[in-house]
């Protein structure tokens, strides 16, 4: 009891995450007779994991390849596909999203890539600066969920799940919720008139757009096709992505050097040196809230409400967005995976299948204030006032929670490439 209440508490004051986590188990800690050492060798172990090795490159390849102008080639290939249609510069947007996001596993770096090159040019159409934020901001979205998945990556090594498996289950819940992200997009377009570029199609504009960006187009299908034939595991896809990303942009493009390889090993210190600390202090919290089987207690008390493993998931996933709008997606994956994890097998719940609704509750919480990151990142690039964006993207939001609904209740679109 003493454990969760300082943990709330701390968070309510503002305490750092990795932080809060510490201090929490330390109150039980102190109180308990287990050797000081235990604490050591709890955070050495808790980041001592082989599968997080392919966080940060994946992180660092996604920053190279937006450097090197990698997704300038997407970006362009896109706009001459479809960007002469209704609507088009939005899907568009969306469509180079669910691209960039089988490269870099990242929400908010997929809105800032993106987000930088699109939004300015839907303001310079006509479109509503608020609408392409917003449209950017659930793009973004897709990052997280399309293959390679970060909040995937810890999940998986917490769960003990195959990273490979959620890799996979991930990609039909991603392309039904991409599709209903630009049929939203489109209807809202049509709705206030956004036309699409005045130029017809021209195929010769297409196919030498593809042919110049090949290297750049062939990222994603490098790095998935190579997990999905059994090439290379998750971790070695991710650094293949970082040597493949460095060919391209050194060899190819030869559109960065070593100033630009700094910043983006930088940048990658900057995002990954924070999850480090979280995941060492959140195993020894773990730890700790096994220890005084708060699992078994909240596992009890639930079942006591329903032991229907639907109805189940639909309060699991109630809480989930609830808690999303206050805390940062890897957070509540670490902190909360350990405790409801065992509930979800008790009940028959197939752990890849929650796995992938946990994901997916996530990327609500990336559009939900006050955290809201795609929101910050967007209104960033924008200009556009955080209170504005949030109200564009109710729209998107309606329509993510209507894809978790269906993810939820038809488990068969996690399961079935993997079964």
């Amino acid at each position: 009891m003493l454990i969760g209440v300082t943990l709330i508490v701390s968070l309510l004051i503002g305490v750092p995450i990795f932080a809060a986590l510490g201090v929490a188990a330390m109150t039980d800690f102190l109180l308990s007779p287990i050797p000081l050492a235990t604490l050591a060798h709890s955070l050495f172990s808790g980041v001592d994991k082989f599968p997080l090795i392919a966080i940060p490159c994946f992180v660092l390849a996604g920053s190279i390849m937006t450097r090197a102008g990698i997704t300038e080639d997407i970006v362009r290939v896109m706009r001459i596909a479809v960007g002469r249609a209704p609507g088009g510069l939005a899907v568009v947007t969306i469509l180079s999203c669910m691209f960039f996001a089988a490269i870099s596993g990242s929400g908010p770096g997929t809105v800032a890539a993106i987000g930088g090159l699109l939004i300015p040019a839907m303001a310079a159409q006509g479109y509503d600066r608020g609408f392409a934020a917003a449209v950017a901001s659930a793009g973004g979205t897709l990052g997280i969920l399309i293959p390679p998945s970060n909040p995937m990556i810890i999940y998986g090594v917490l769960a003990g799940v195959s990273i490979g498996d959620l890799f996979i289950a991930g990609l039909l819940p991603g392309l039904l919720i991409g599709l209903a992200l630009m049929a939203t997009a489109v209807g809202i377009s049509a709705l206030r008139g956004y036309r699409g570029q005045e130029e017809g199609f021209d195929a010769r504009s297409l196919w030498r757009a593809i042919f110049t960006g090949i290297p750049s187009l062939l990222a994603p299908a490098v790095v998935l096709g190579g997990i999905y034939l059994g090439i290379f595991t998750p971790v070695e896809a991710a650094v293949v992505a970082v040597l493949y990303a460095l060919l391209v942009g050194i060899l190819v493009k030869r559109s960065i050097g070593l100033r630009q390889i700094w910043a983006s090993l930088s940048e990658t210190s900057a995002i990954c040196g924070g999850l480090i600390l979280i995941m060492g202090t959140a195993i020894f919290f773990g730890q700790f809230m096994a220890l005084n089987q708060v699992p078994q207690s909240l596992a009890a008390a639930l079942l006591a409400i329903t032991d229907n493993p639907v109805t189940m998931l639909l309060l699991i996933s109630a809480m989930l967005l609830v808690l999303g709008t206050f805390m940062e997606t890897l957070s509540t994956i670490i902190i909360l995976t350990p405790i409801l994890l065992p509930l979800v097998k008790k009940l028959g719940i197939d752990p890849i299948h929650f796995g992938i609704i946990l994901v997916v509750t996530s990327e609500v919480g990336f559009l939900t204030p006050p955290l809201g990151v795609n929101l910050f990142v967007a209104s960033g690039l924008s200009g556009v006032k955080l209170e504005t964006l949030a109200r564009r993207v109710i729209p998107f939001l309606v329509v993510l929670v209507a894809a978790l609904l269906v993810i939820l209740l038809v488990p068969w679109l996690s399961l079935a490439l993997i079964r």
